[in-house]
């Protein structure tokens, strides 16, 4: 399991907010596809935290590839990558 930590760089605001709709169709895809389990944006506004799924990092480095704000050097990207050993929510582990 992969917790990716989306930086925005400094003064990306306006083109973020033009780049959504493809942004969310990025997420939607991979939430459709079982990937991203939760995603939403830091407070205040300074990226965004999605919570994936995948058989290897090499997968989950290959699916934020295709993340419009990344492709345009908007973010920055961090993937860590951790091994639940408890968790709340059904069928998480």
């Amino acid at each position: 399991m992969f917790i990716l930590l989306l930086t925005y760089r400094d003064g990306v605001l306006d083109r973020l907010d033009a780049l959504l709709p493809e942004h969310y169709a990025y997420v939607d895809r991979n939430i459709a596809a079982g990937i991203f389990l939760l995603t939403g944006r830091r407070v205040p506004r300074t990226g965004g935290v999605i919570l994936a799924r995948a058989d290897s990092r090499a997968t989950i480095e290959k699916v934020i590839t295709e993340d419009p704000f990344l492709r345009t050097g908007a973010v920055a990207y961090d993937v860590i990558e951790i091994e639940p050993t408890r968790s709340a929510l059904p069928g998480l582990l």
